[in-house]
């Protein structure tokens, strides 16, 4: 001891020890969190393991975008060169973008899509009654409230925020009927997921050309993230 100051040498096996629980805590938390998400698919109706394979493909699948059509500009903003002036480069894109490739994302989009009409029509079987009229008025209000939430951004994209969608989905599946249960689940569910792409994406396709982006993904980036939340949220109440 020095001044005060206690030194500890740390022997080859406290270092490993260490490396070892913090490489345990890195693998442990995120199967920790894919555990919680496939427990709540499984209170839709589905299996543990498939539970976690749709869990699974929605989050590899949100890398996967297939593209669909280009949105091509007739004309495109010349930004000034600042450099000359002062003396660094200019904040704006050297390129302009002249075309936009509008893709469907495969996890986002796509998945979510397929799911929510699985889940509507296993609990039309199960129920014996339609949900179609209530489904319709939800993704109705979700799709409204999630069109003005979006925010356009030049040079980014769209961008969804990622609780409003969810939270209106499940209050009107609440208020719908009358509190949790499948019916309020499935409406949740559905309302959510394609009410975040009709509001977030879909209606907003018209305002790509002016934000000159060269890559625009239904459901992919700025928009996978709610959808993603539509699609727990509704499971973790049922």
């Amino acid at each position: 001891m020095s001044d005060g100051v206690r030194f500890f040498s740390a022997g080859p096996l406290s270092v490993f020890a260490v490396i070892l629980l913090v490489g345990l805590v890195i693998l442990i938390i995120p199967l920790l969190i894919l555990g919680m998400i496939g427990a709540a698919f499984t209170r839709l109706g589905f299996s543990w393991i498939t539970a976690i394979v749709v869990v699974l493909l929605m989050l590899f699948g949100s890398y996967v975008n297939i593209p669909l059509y280009r949105i091509k500009r007739d004309m495109v903003r010349i930004y000034p060169d600042t450099t000359a002036v002062f003396g660094s480069g200019s904040p704006w894109p050297a390129d302009p973008v002249w075309e936009t490739l509008v893709s469907i994302n495969l996890g986002g989009a796509i998945l979510p899509m397929c799911i929510s009409l699985y889940l509507l029509y296993q609990a039309v079987s199960i129920t014996g009654s339609s949900l179609l009229v209530p489904v319709g008025s939800g993704i109705l209000l979700v799709a409204l409230v999630t069109f003005f939430a979006t925010r356009p951004i030049p040079g980014v994209g769209l961008r969804v925020p990622l609780l409003i969608p969810a939270l209106t989905a499940l209050l009107m599946g609440m208020l719908l009927f009358g509190g949790a249960g499948i019916p309020a689940t499935v409406m949740a569910f559905v309302s959510g997921t394609t009410g975040t792409l009709l509001g977030g994406n879909i209606p907003q396709l018209f305002r790509i050309k002016d934000l000159e982006v060269p890559f625009v993904s239904i459901g992919g980036a700025g928009t996978f993230g709610a959808v993603f939340i539509c699609c727990i949220v509704p499971a973790l109440v049922a």
